[in-house]
């Protein structure tokens, strides 16, 4: 192990400061990662000189028994290549592209007049394939102006030139309403078919401004000849384009030949969408996962990714919109993060598209297999906590009163990352006068802990404070010093508008820097919110009941008697407000004078 050791740090030392891309083998000689560099040394180095936060990098690091590395000339050459490796070597440790197939594409079949369709199998027998298309209203949009602009068959026979001059098939219906024009009676030639087929092309590449020079010119040389029905077959053609541009152009129609890409983090999942901009109009749009299987930076996955689209859907575009910078350049592309205008509107588009098939994705897992996103939101919280158990059971507590009157408490449980409610517990607060929350708070978490472990309850795997680093001390101290447990305990500092603001675990505590946006936050936001709403709605009831109590305790009048009256009449107000006969009619004379005198002042 010494010998690999030294061996890794002569191979590191040895390392070129050039562009480049590095392979991680293990002790069987297996690629297991590879990587690209705009600086070979400094990348590979900083594997080896500090220490990661990421389990999966110190797994990784720790089975490194040799490394490779090719030098190229350009970050481009690096990016290529590295995108051509993973896919021939799969390496264990990098990025998975999650390739969803179901998405349909669209066909121009490879033969004798082709067929165009919608197809969800890409079959490699020399068909063109256009897409795929994650919007299905547009491509059935751009289906429908194919169709309405030229004549083509829809049917499945081999129209061979063997088969047309022997006159085997017939034409059929679509023939007759004029939506084929007998290509299989040899009513229409090949050459003019596959014309067509030529023009279609164009516009599923999104190149229509070529069509419609050539209609427009069609057009005009037709009225000069005086074909005025060809010239009206032309302009009827033009109109629809018109109109397929009105539902599908977005911006400015001088943005033509863009790529943009967007992506968007989940935990262990990266989504990355891609647009196709011509004209204005998206001609490919294309979202796509990828599985993280180390520490990539977000930067470093949308590289990659901007390689793979632009590889898979043979983009030549000399300007990608991106969110931020991916730290490499590819020649002859300008990237753009654009600020205003009609390239932060496609950007902002792209972003749409993403967090929507995020959202998407998300509740389809959730649907499909529940407890899978329970896990892995478990896991996060185990994982950023550094916590030794899963964390399937969590308490948290929350004090409630007003200047230290009617002084409450309440524990909200979460098991399996989701609200247990029949093990909610509401506690009033016994020991303690005055508004002193740490006391009430060091009262109810022993009280909760005493009886769990003399009723030999299973005790909870994280403890969570409606409070910063005071209630989090405060409960330390019951748990670990009074009740000798070893529970791990987080807190919830809040803002002055009451909002949630941070997390913090460990002691001394320290802040876990979690963005707003972020999953883990919202479990925890809501988390507090629940035990404050609890805790306050406890309260309420208690100070109600408090109120109702005291008006009506009379003496002479009995918790049978009180009973009768506010079942009665609903509230202590409409009491008062009766006739000594209204409340003789419920509760005989007797009582009722001594309620009446007491409401009005005659005792």
């Amino acid at each position: 192990m010494e010998k690999e050791n030294t061996r890794i740090k002569e191979i590191v030392l040895s390392l070129p400061e050039s562009p480049g891309i590095y392979q991680y083998l293990n002790s069987k000689e297996e690629i297991i990662y590879v990587g690209k560099a705009k600086n070979l040394k400094r990348r590979v180095s900083s594997y080896f000189n500090k220490f990661h936060d990421s389990p999966k990098v110190r797994v990784l690091v720790k089975q490194i028994a040799d490394i490779k590395y090719i030098v190229v000339q350009t970050e481009q050459d690096a990016l290529l290549l590295e995108n051509s490796l993973i896919k021939k070597h799969q390496p264990r440790y990098n990025i998975l592209l999650k390739d969803d197939k179901t998405y349909p594409w669209i066909c121009v079949k490879n033969e004798h007049f082709p067929r165009v369709f919608k197809t969800r199998n890409v079959v490699k027998d020399g068909s063109r394939y256009f897409g795929p298309y994650t919007y299905i209203p547009a491509m059935k949009t751009v289906l429908e102006l194919i169709h309405n602009l030229y004549s083509l068959r829809t049917c499945n026979l081999n129209l061979s030139p063997e088969s047309i001059g022997q006159k085997r098939h017939k034409v059929c219906l679509q023939y007759h309403i004029k939506k084929c024009k007998g290509c299989c009676e040899g009513l229409q030639s090949e050459e003019e078919y596959n014309k067509n087929i030529s023009e279609i092309k164009y516009i599923l590449k999104g190149e229509i401004e070529v069509i419609e020079d050539y209609l427009t010119k069609e057009m005009m040389k037709a009225a000069e000849e005086l074909r005025f029905e060809d010239a009206q077959i032309a302009k009827e053609k033009l109109d629809s384009i018109a109109k397929y541009r009105s539902k599908s152009t977005i911006v400015n129609p001088a943005l033509t030949n863009i790529d943009v890409f967007a992506i968007e983090i989940d935990d262990d999942e990266a989504f990355v969408n891609f647009l196709k901009v011509t004209n204005g109009t998206i001609s490919q749009a294309y979202t796509f996962e990828y599985k993280i299987r180390t520490d990539e930076e977000k930067e470093e996955i949308l590289a990659s990714a901007v390689v793979e689209m632009r590889e898979r859907f043979g983009s030549k575009s000399r300007e990608i919109i991106v969110p931020f910078e991916i730290g490499f350049d590819i020649e002859n592309v300008s990237f753009t993060i654009p600020q205003r205008g009609d390239k932060k509107k496609l950007l902002e588009l792209s972003q749409q598209n993403v967090k929507q098939y995020k959202f998407d994705r998300m509740k389809q897992m959730e649907k499909f297999n529940p407890e899978q996103r329970a896990t892995k939101l478990m896991k996060e919280i185990q994982n950023r906590l550094r916590l030794e158990e899963l964390p399937a059971h969590i308490e948290c507590f929350d004090n409630s009163n007003i200047q230290g009157s009617d002084a409450v408490a309440a524990c909200v449980v979460f098991k399996m990352a989701k609200p247990s409610k029949k093990d909610y517990r509401k506690y009033i607060i016994k020991t303690v006068e005055g508004p002193d929350d740490y006391a009430s708070m060091r009262e109810v978490v022993f009280r909760r802990y005493r009886r769990m472990m003399d009723e030999g309850e299973k005790l909870p795997n994280l403890i969570v404070a409606d409070g910063g680093i005071g209630q989090m001390e405060i409960i330390r101290q019951v748990v670990e010093d009074e009740l000798k447990l070893n529970i791990p305990i987080a807190g919830l500092a809040k803002d002055s508008k009451h909002k949630t603001r941070e997390i913090l675990f460990g002691f001394p505590p320290m802040v876990i820097g979690l963005d707003p946006s972020d999953q883990l936050f919202k479990f925890f936001a809501n988390m507090q919110d629940e035990v404050h709403r609890f805790a306050i709605k406890f309260h309420r009831e208690k100070r109600s009941k408090s109120q109702i109590k005291s008006e009506l305790d009379i003496k002479g009048i009995g918790p049978k008697t009180k009973e009768i009256l506010l079942k009665k009449f609903k509230s202590v107000k409409r009491i008062k407000e009766l006739t000594i006969e209204e409340i003789a009619d419920e509760i005989g004379i007797s009582k009722a004078n001594i309620v009446y005198k007491h409401f009005n002042n005659e005792i």
